[in-house]
């Protein structure tokens, strides 16, 4: 395309580079950009010929100030901008870089600045400014869904690794947002300990899980049901096993090991055992881990409710996938809960459970992880055994929960008794 030289009787130019002209009653803009080889074209939403002429004029000023600063008109969107940027995380996963569920989670984070700021808005038009109040609005969603000031921490720092990485390729002008500091959470002491729920939340959580998981036995062919018991199950076994919520929701059947353990001299009570492989493909650190838990229940009741429901389907297509190779926590076996359906159920849970302060305390389903690894250094075990246990480092089990506990203090105090929900025991 060239540069227009001659003009309509409808158009009028605008210095040499640039002319208005009308479709409909509304006056557009045309500017002819030399470096990009094309026609920047806006409307200038006003019907009267002097307006459309001033306002062409200032449109002119400010395009030129911008090419003579080395910007550019034409631009990607955000919509775009993030579509690329998850093509090149999706290679990290193929490379064994990052796991899948992590890719999703930088997928989440995304949609919902997506949201906010808007699919068709220019990457190049973003400014430093545009998301500093970026806090209020994921914190004040319509549908009442409360969301964690980690949760949020979390999201911006996705975002800004995206806006270096299109700024590092020209895409954008910035390298970062500007996001206000977030606000202080004072935990006095235990500055560096988990929001973790305490026993007698863990048991009014469980007693309502427990509930759902009937309720899904009972009406199993109703899909609402199953899926409640499923999500149930899921944070049975989150409360009883400390996974990730990545790891969890790839767990597969093949993972799974119902095991029992004789008791010497009590060879007709032995101890039954679930054992757990986490696959180095699912797992945050990328190393195969193995481990036990007494937790034979929630996956053996979750077994019976779902092992019966494949036969009836291997039935009417004996060509599906064997049982051991379907999820977990899946009503069909391949598609596991979204991060939104497990947030969704996580409201309502803790609505039941009576668990009050959520947004104070910072409490999320990761909570149950805390607690996990909580209840086994309060119970003694080595540091390097719950770090191996639950697939961190120990420098991290060692800081953020081999902190100061009530129980640790009476102890050192008071040698000959042990405290146990609010009571010192003799020992």
């Amino acid at each position: 395309m060239n540069k227009k030289k001659t003009y309509k009787e409808n158009e009028i130019a605008i210095y040499d580079e640039s002319f208005i002209h009308k479709r409909g009653d509304i006056w557009q803009f045309q500017m002819w950009l030399e470096k990009e080889r094309k026609y920047a074209r806006e409307s200038l939403r006003t019907r009267n010929q002097s307006t459309a002429i001033d306002k062409a004029k200032h449109r002119f000023h400010e395009i030129m100030a911008e090419q003579l600063a080395g910007k550019t008109y034409f631009s990607k969107t955000t919509k775009h901008g993030v579509e690329e940027y998850l093509k090149q995380r999706e290679q990290d996963v193929d490379a064994g870089l990052i796991v899948k569920g992590r890719w999703r989670t930088i997928k989440t984070h995304l949609e919902h600045w997506l949201d906010y700021i808007h699919r068709d808005t220019k990457l190049k038009e973003l400014e430093r400014i545009d998301c500093e109040n970026y806090f209020h609005s994921r914190t004040k969603t319509k549908k009442g869904i409360s969301v964690s000031q980690t949760t949020v921490a979390n999201e911006q720092s996705t975002i800004n690794a995206m806006i270096l990485w299109l700024f590092k390729r020209k895409e954008t002008y910035i390298e970062a947002f500007d996001f206000k500091p977030l606000p202080r959470i004072d935990k006095g002491d235990d500055a560096n300990r988990r929001d973790i729920f305490t026993l007698d939340e863990i048991q009014r959580i469980t007693k309502v899980l427990e509930h759902q998981c009937a309720l899904g036995k009972c009406e199993m062919d109703e899909k609402g049901y199953l899926s409640q018991a499923i999500v149930a199950y899921y944070f049975l076994a989150a409360i009883g096993t400390g996974l990730r919520k990545g790891e969890q929701v790839q767990l597969r059947w093949s993972d799974i090991e119902f095991e029992q353990k004789d008791v010497k001299g009590q060879e007709d009570d032995p101890i039954s055992l679930v054992k757990i492989t986490v696959r180095g493909e699912t797992s945050k650190v990328r190393k195969t881990r193995r481990f036990y838990v007494q937790n034979w229940k929630c996956f053996g009741e979750l077994y019976q409710l779902m092992y019966p429901l494949y036969i009836k389907a291997k039935k009417q297509n004996p060509d599906i996938e064997p049982f051991v190779d379907r999820l977990v926590f899946s009503v069909d076996g391949k598609t596991p809960p979204t991060p939104r359906v497990i947030g969704l159920h996580f409201e309502r849970l803790m609505k039941e459970a009576g668990i009050e302060n959520l947004e104070k305390r910072d409490v999320v389903p990761y909570s149950f992880r805390h607690y996990f690894i909580t209840k086994m250094v309060n119970r003694g075990v080595a540091p390097m055994d719950v770090a191996e246990t639950c697939g961190t480092g120990l420098i991290q089990i060692m800081n953020t929960y081999y902190h100061t506990t009530e129980a640790k203090m009476l102890k050192n105090v008071l040698p000959d008794f042990h405290y146990k929900d609010g009571y010192l025991i003799p020992s």
